[in-house]
């Protein structure tokens, strides 16, 4: 698995491709027409790492406003590069193109519009519509070529036109194929100074349209470098994790040359998340030795659970399980349980669960001197179980290996069997058990490559046992913990692998590690244990404060378990991305909310100093609504 090779693009001093460091970007979220906010923004975000600043440039106004912008940023003696970010206005495209170093354009709404309606056309008027694609895409072009800017043809999920979305569904396909256009005729007019982006809130379908893009790419000889992103990934832990899961994914196989983190956040925090996922594959080895001969028949295009046998609460239908790691503790108490979700009341002598809490604890050879509650068991090393009479009634155990499972007394209905990455031995010795959970282990730094071969191999070997994915971190701070188990985990349960997690640092609290491991989850959509906010990172088109407006509606709804709420600052991507949101709280106008249901409107200008009082009324009366303990 190697990095991907591209062509190289110029854009103004920066070289981008595979023959450069991943390059980091972010974007500014001021009002491009306030000057002086801009460049103080872009300061900011160059001086955290930032090697390309983006702005919107919603009309020929702001277009136009770059060039003092560039101006200023040149006089402070800044001259990174400017990107323009353009959706619905190719008047402003052009402007900005002889201006700023990079043009973005969205398929999408460049030409095309998105009302949410079914079109049909035969093959004739299909062509004239890519006909009118092409007379107005090819002045920006010919401006491009001329003034020596490149372009970004970015796709993204939430916008696909009504036209591709008539043809091709809302699928991977219908985004590759609407970038494909434009790309086309970006090589029919010789012009090849040209960054690709497949975004979407949902890393899953992100992922897939990489994966995809590039094979369709590499059938047309187009190398293009990739920028990569999950876009609307929301603020904190959790747009972190959907970050990581997204970009890191991607970037393990090998596939990115640019990347921007899109937090509801200030964009110079966005950087540093950026540059920790960039820096893990900087010293990378130039390729992995894997054996790809049991990848022939992986499809990496769609998501496809691995099929498992039930045992105990694993595999089969059942949701990823968490196990927390409480072997290095020299006692366990009440306490240790409580950073896990599971809390104990001497007063009533009852134990109370909330959403996050996990399945087993690891305990090794600790002893935990005091009943579990239930739904909660014990997992010890096997010379522990054996040992304890009261953890071989009620505890589960862990053998170190194959040889130490097959010498040792074995529990009826589960065992749990260490297994090292490329050790298939193991695994065809262990595929005949009915009562074995395998705990996957792995050495590699880079984990998530060798733990998914492990996965194809058990695929082509038939072997259908329930797999543990454990992964150990030492000397790392809570942002990278963070950044690389929902690399390595999440880069594994999105495609499908995995039916439990175990992860352990001793640097980082028992409650912070729980969260983490939940949140991979929810972030791969298999265990939905909070509520989930699609929140875009705010940038000049943005109606209203979007990081006060997130955390105040996060505040009223957070304990909604399940459901799915979008907030988006303006209509650009809006509809569309929550087209897998259950509500949306969209900027429509100065002061004004349109509030949806999926991606039907219910409610049109809202006050925005009752929006989210109206918003929680249309989930009531829904019947979703519930009553915040």
């Amino acid at each position: 698995m190697k990095r991907r090779k591209t062509n190289d693009v110029t854009i103004g001093k920066l070289k981008m491709g595979s023959n450069f460091p991943v390059r980091i970007q972010s974007m500014t979220t001021s009002d491009t027409m306030d000057t002086e906010a801009c460049v103080a923004q872009s300061i900011r975000m160059i001086e955290a790492g930032c090697e390309l600043v983006r702005l919107t440039a919603p009309s020929i106004n702001e277009a136009k406003n770059l060039l003092n912008i560039k101006n200023e940023l040149h006089q402070r003696g800044y001259t990174t590069p400017l990107v323009a970010d353009i959706h619905y206005t190719p008047n402003a495209a052009e402007a900005a193109a002889a201006i700023v170093e990079k043009v973005r354009v969205n398929p999408g709404n460049y030409v095309d519009k998105k009302k949410f309606e079914t079109l049909e056309y035969t093959q004739e008027e299909y062509d004239e519509e890519i006909e009118r694609i092409r007379a107005r895409f090819t002045p920006l072009i010919s401006i491009c070529k001329q003034n020596k800017t490149a372009i970004r043809i970015g796709t993204n999920h939430g916008s696909l036109s009504d036209r591709i979305m008539s043809r091709y569904g809302d699928t991977a396909l219908g985004m590759v194929e609407s970038a494909l256009e434009f790309i086309r005729i970006c090589r029919d007019n010789d012009f090849h100074e040209i960054v690709v982006s497949m975004k979407s809130s949902n890393p899953q379908v992100m992922i897939h349209a990489y994966r995809l893009l590039i094979k369709k790419m590499e059938a047309e000889h187009l190398h293009y470098p990739l920028h990569l992103g999950v876009t609307e990934a929301g603020d904190g832990e959790d747009g972190r994790i959907k970050s990581a899961v997204g970009i890191g994914t991607l970037m393990e196989e090998g596939i990115g040359d640019t990347i921007r983190v899109s937090l509801t956040e200030e964009p110079e925090f966005e950087v540093p998340v950026a540059m920790l996922i960039a820096e893990r594959y900087k010293n990378a080895p130039d390729e992995y030795l894997i054996d790809l001969k049991p990848f022939e028949e992986y499809n990496a295009y769609e998501y496809i659970r691995r099929k498992t046998i039930t045992i105990a609460n694993f595999g089969g239908d059942n949701v990823p399980r968490v196990i927390a790691h409480f072997a290095h503790l020299k006692e366990i108490t009440t306490f240790d349980l409580q950073q896990i979700g599971h809390s104990y009341d001497p007063v009533l002598d009852k134990w109370h669960m909330n959403d996050m809490g996990v399945d087993y604890v690891y305990a090794g050879n600790t002893n935990i001197p005091f009943m579990l509650p239930n739904g909660l068991k014990a997992i010890y090393n096997i010379e522990a179980w054996l040992l304890n009479e009261a953890a071989n009634k009620s505890g589960y155990p862990l053998y170190a290996n194959v040889k130490a499972f097959l010498e040792n007394p074995r529990h009826p209905e589960l065992n749990f069997v260490g297994v090292s990455v490329g050790d298939v031995e193991s695994l065809q010795m262990l595929k005949k058990f009915n009562n074995v959970v395998i705990f996957l282990y792995v050495d590699n730094e880079l984990a998530m490559m060798p733990m998914k071969f492990m996965f194809v191999v058990m695929n082509k070997i038939a072997c259908e046992l329930p797999v543990v994915i454990i992964r150990n971190y030492e000397n790392i701070n809570d942002e990278q913990f963070t950044i690389y188990a929902g690399i390595d985990a999440g880069g594994l349960f999105v495609d499908g692998f995995g039916e439990g997690l175990m992860l352990h640092t001793s640097n980082i609290t028992l409650s912070k590690i729980n969260s983490i491991a939940f949140g991979i989850l929810q972030a791969t959509r298999l265990r939905i244990s909070k509520t989930e906010y699609i929140s875009c990172p705010s940038c000049g088109r943005t109606l209203f404060d979007l990081q006060e407006t997130t955390a105040l509606i996060r505040s009223r709804t957070e304990h909604l378990k399940g459901l799915k709420i979008a907030i988006m600052g303006c209509i650009v991507n809006g509809p569309g991305e929550m087209a897998d949101a259950d509500y949306g709280y969209v900027g429509s106008g100065a002061g004004k909310i349109t509030l949806y249901r999926g991606k039907e409107i219910v409610k049109r200008g809202v006050n925005k100093e009752t929006a989210v009082d109206e918003l929680i009324k249309v989930i009531t009366e829904d019947g979703k609504w519930a009553v915040k303990n």
